[in-house]
């Protein structure tokens, strides 16, 4: 029960804050959304967008999944991930994508090092096939590579191949060419606090915001 009485405080705070403190917000809002921005993230429930990006309600639309893939536009490409990226361009008419990946991800784990199913369903691995062709290079160019590095290879390779694959709905693409539409990748680094993003031009995942100074011994 202590979990829920946490929950249920938040609430009460997020309700004093927003329903009373500035009611401004809540008042336009009950309009309707018009959010800039599809952040597409993971399901971790280290990985808040929302807390991350220090948002208010209304500030993103978000999708979350199992290691925050985008599947191909395809017939049998996932309703419910795809269907609300239609949403969020055609309808809200976003600015800009972010997919947010994150350090230690455990959908990458499950991929780089797949387990026989132990239960009835095995709906884990069938989502993460979205993510099988990066894993299967990243085994392949960087198996001399430590287990660690390669997981986090390919934590930033599906961010990538989420981004290619964004540009397989046509819709999407059109408000692309038009520069109607951006798409950015990040990457969290949990372990070190930091966040990244991908530059086009550099090949690369560069700091957007870099580490903070290692703590020192509160002893020492």
């Amino acid at each position: 029960m202590e979990d829920i009485e946490k929950f249920i405080n938040g609430f009460s705070r997020f309700q004093q804050q927003y329903f009373q403190d500035s009611q401004g917000l809540f008042d336009s809002l009950r309009q309707g959304q018009k959010p800039s921005t599809l952040l597409i993230g993971c399901c971790d429930s280290r990985v808040d967008p929302m807390l991350l990006t220090g948002s208010d309600p209304g500030d993103l639309f978000v999708v979350r999944n199992i290691a925050n893939l985008v599947p191909a536009c395809t017939p049998t490409a996932s309703a419910g991930v795809s269907s609300a990226i239609e949403f969020a361009v055609c309808e809200l008419e976003v600015e800009r994508i972010i997919i947010l990946g994150h350090a230690r991800c455990g959908g990458i784990r499950a991929v780089m090092s797949p387990r026989k199913a132990e239960r009835e369903t095995d709906f884990v691995n069938q989502w993460m096939r979205v993510a099988e062709p990066v894993a299967e290079r990243v085994r392949r160019d960087l198996a001399h590579r430590s287990s660690a590095e390669q997981h986090q290879a390919c934590e930033l390779a599906s961010i990538l191949l989420s981004l290619d694959n964004l540009m397989t709905y046509p819709w999407l693409k059109r408000r692309v060419e038009q520069g109607l539409l951006k798409l950015h990748g990040w990457y969290f680094d949990l372990e070190k606090g930091a966040l990244m993003a991908y530059s086009a031009r550099q090949h690369a995942f560069l700091p957007l915001v870099g580490s903070l100074p290692e703590r020192q011994d509160a002893t020492a």
